[in-house]
């Protein structure tokens, strides 16, 4: 076989390359905006703090339209928790609504919320809750704890987190 019978220029091949090379680098830049991205906002890793947030969001929506019935099922992560009162004995509806409105930590009634934040806390590589901050009516931080075994929440959490709104 000479030079004058060399098979035609297939340009195939280099196409596949050229777009794999650009996809992969496309694909790592995402999962780095992502995984860094989440984490600089306040969300966690990967956004994986997000489910948590829009848990405690969702209590204090319920806490603002008072259906403290509401806001005690999610607090204890548990919507049919009327069935069995006996597991909440220690921590009843009304001590649980004598600490949201005449205990509260903002000492007024809840009228608005702002989620900030959340960071994972706890030991292990991915914690064992999410403490979320909260700006209530304006101007009070309140820090929930979520637990990531069972969903309940905690207040206070273990820990204040520094930032600034």
């Amino acid at each position: 076989m000479s030079l004058l019978d060399a098979p035609a220029y297939d340009p195939a091949p280099d196409r596949l390359k050229r777009n794999l090379i650009i996809g992969s680098l496309i694909t790592f830049a995402v999962l780095f905006l992502l995984t860094f991205g989440g984490y600089a906002m306040g969300h966690g890793w990967l956004f994986t703090n997000l489910p948590a947030e829009h848990r405690v969001n969702t209590f204090f929506n319920a806490l603002e339209a008072k259906d403290y019935n509401q806001a005690f099922a999610i607090y204890n992560n548990d919507p049919v928790w009327q069935q069995h009162l006996d597991k909440y004995a220690n921590y009843p509806l009304p001590r649980f609504t004598e600490d949201w409105t005449t205990e509260s930590p903002v000492k007024a009634p809840i009228t608005s919320h702002h989620v900030d934040i959340s960071r994972t806390d706890g030991s292990g590589t991915l914690g064992t809750g999410i403490i979320v901050a909260v700006r209530v009516n304006g101007e009070h931080k309140v820090f929930m704890y979520v637990n990531k075994k069972d969903g309940t929440m905690t207040w206070p959490a273990p820990h204040i987190l520094e930032y600034n709104p």
